[in-house]
């Protein structure tokens, strides 16, 4: 790089639960600047997913940690041109960066749900990776299986 790297400017923790995890997910969440309406969206979401929960005695928040935990994958595919040939290279993903995709893609997939509201469908798509099920928890298995089998190639890396 040219330039030195960017200093990480403090996230401030959100005003419900006083977690920066919550405000960098409502970040993602939200559109052409509107945060009131990204942080109304996720209370609602949470209030959705504490009231479908049933007999678990975790709280709406532990149940949305435990679904990024469930959702964060833990190595990724990168395309690297050896020869001819373009191969597919596992390689570890850092901390941040997992936290960051577990987010984007609960949050892809919670958008891509049929239901009415957008609290809805991310109650929904917590509910299901807390489970390890749904959209968002199946993409995290479809790139751990992609590096599965292109582990040959992880000498390729970069």
């Amino acid at each position: 790089m040219r330039k030195r790297a960017a200093k990480k400017r403090p996230l401030l923790p959100d005003p419900k639960f006083n977690d920066q995890l919550v405000t960098r997910f409502v970040n993602n969440l939200m559109w052409d600047g509107k945060k009131s309406t990204a942080f109304k969206v996720f209370y609602d979401a949470l209030d959705i997913v504490e009231a479908k929960k049933g007999d678990t005695e975790k709280s709406a928040l532990e149940l949305w940690k435990d679904a990024l935990t469930n959702v964060m994958p833990h190595v990724d595919v990168r395309s690297r041109r050896v020869g001819g040939a373009t191969f597919q290279i596992p390689t570890p993903i850092r901390p941040d960066r997992k936290i960051s995709t577990a987010m984007k893609w609960l949050i892809l997939y919670a958008r891509k749900r049929n239901e009415k509201s957008m609290a809805g469908k991310l109650s929904s798509e917590i509910l299901a990776a807390a489970k390890e099920e749904g959209a968002a928890v199946k993409k995290r298995m479809y790139t751990h299986k992609m590096a599965d089998a292109n582990k040959a190639f992880s000498h390729f890396r970069f």
